[in-house]
């Protein structure tokens, strides 16, 4: 007999298999009884037949409850009927652990999000939680494999910086030995000291933004991919990162299909992300708003309700490139033609999901970027390092973030970003 797991059990077809797992669901009808094992790779019925078994092992599974840890032994056989197309003929099983004092909290019945989120250590055992984080998983390993397939360098920023990146209304301000510091709210400068010591490098990892939002895709801390690359421009920028969003989903839609299904997600819709991205201006943007019921002036940001009605708008992600000047930070390049205008891009998901990615070509001249900042009433010396990256060796360069719990809520269809990561943290909620 060979122990093995559910994501293995298809290659022992015939065969008598060991699992060791826990009880996600069971009933059971006078002289059978069935039983869902889940053991973290997959879910498995397990059919029990009174005369397949010893009376002491039929028992059991008279007293078993959900989440009970069990190990079961018995033969693997195809059912088309079953969940996966195989099932286990059950000949013994082992009681691990059965707490009886208390019953499971999260039952097969409708529960409150406030409950779910506050059990969200069990609440992650259910089967659209499981679906999430497997592909959660498999997004995670395709950033690190493009970047490392296309000879970028990780290059980690700090978590604890001394300086704003993306403007001081959404700071996590902490003290730091007598002074002030700051939680990551982007690795992107440091990543361009990166590019131009590495030419292609990228960050990969947790970032916080103190933003006052109760919206559907906001969370105060959130995982950010950040490359950088030298010599690069706006377009560049803008073929790279679709070329990045494409790589993801495919790589999903390959790997983790049945995930997708058990989340009910239409396929048809992430089969058609390839290439051309649709591409067009901000000025164009802010028409598509004002012409669905918007009410946009030139110069607005948009919010969330602009996020959705751009991406309603679209069948697959678009770029919208070149915004005034005025609400972008500043270092981003601006327009030669216009100066109004920077040459930054945001990259937006269709159904509503809103906005995956900003990014932008940056000030490469020491002589404007030092203009800049001055103009936006930053401390000199906070950013003499920075600044310093155009004294020497510098060039035009270019990159971009994507946000990971964004792009896996569009991925999966789900309609809350909160249930995209394993213990979500928003304006009210920081337990458990």
């Amino acid at each position: 007999m060979t122990e093995t797991t559910i994501s293995h059990i298809k290659e022992f077809i015939g065969k008598e298999v060991k699992l060791k797992g826990w009880v996600y669901n069971i009933r059971s009808s006078g002289k059978i009884a069935f039983l869902i094992l889940r053991d973290g790779t997959g879910f498995i019925q397990n059919v029990v037949v009174k005369n397949e078994v010893s009376e002491e092992d039929f028992n059991k599974v008279k007293l078993l409850s959900m989440e009970d840890t069990i190990a079961v032994d018995g033969i693997v056989q195809e059912s088309p009927r079953a969940p996966g197309g195989v099932e286990i003929l059950l000949k013994s099983i082992e009681m691990i652990n059965h707490y009886k004092d208390e019953e499971y909290p999260i039952q097969k019945k409708e529960h409150g999000v406030d409950f779910l989120l506050n059990n969200r250590h069990l609440w992650l055992r259910s089967k659209k939680q499981f679906a999430i984080m497997r592909i959660r998983d498999e997004v995670v390993k395709a950033i690190r494999d493009y970047m490392y397939d296309n000879e970028y360098i990780l290059f980690d920023s700090p978590i604890f910086t001394p300086t704003v990146t993306e403007g001081t209304t959404t700071l996590f301000e902490t003290e730091y030995f007598g002074n002030k510091a700051y939680m990551s709210q982007s690795g992107q400068l440091y990543q361009e000291a990166g590019a131009i010591a590495f030419r292609k490098t990228y960050c990969f990892g947790p970032t916080f933004r103190a933003e006052k939002s109760k919206t559907k895709k906001h969370l105060t801390e959130f995982w950010m991919v950040e490359p950088e690359i030298a010599f690069a421009d706006l377009n560049d920028v803008i073929n790279i990162s679709e070329d990045f969003v494409i790589y993801i989903v495919q790589r999903v839609l390959e790997k983790k299909s049945n995930e997708l299904k058990m989340l009910g997600r239409d396929l048809s819709k992430l089969e058609m992300i390839k290439k051309p991205f649709y591409r067009i201006t901000y000025d164009e943007a802010l028409d598509i708003i004002n012409g669905n019921g918007g009410k946009m002036e030139w110069g607005d940001d948009f919010g969330a309700e602009e996020d959705t009605i751009l991406s309603k708008n679209f069948d697959k992600p678009v770029f919208i490139h070149h915004f005034p000047k005025k609400i972008k930070p500043f270092y981003m390049e601006i327009d030669q033609e216009n100066p109004d205008l920077v040459l930054g891009v945001d990259m937006y998901a269709p159904e509503g999901y809103g906005e995956l990615i900003g990014g932008s070509q940056r000030i490469y001249d020491y002589e404007r970027l030092l203009k800049e900042a001055k103009k936006s009433n930053l401390n000199e010396d906070d950013y003499k390092w920075y600044i310093d990256l155009r004294r020497w060796g510098s060039c035009p360069h270019g990159g971009f973030g994507l946000g990971l719990e964004r792009t896996i809520a569009w991925i999966t269809g789900v309609e809350h970003i909160r249930t995209t990561i394993p213990f979500p943290r928003t304006i009210n909620r920081i337990y458990p």
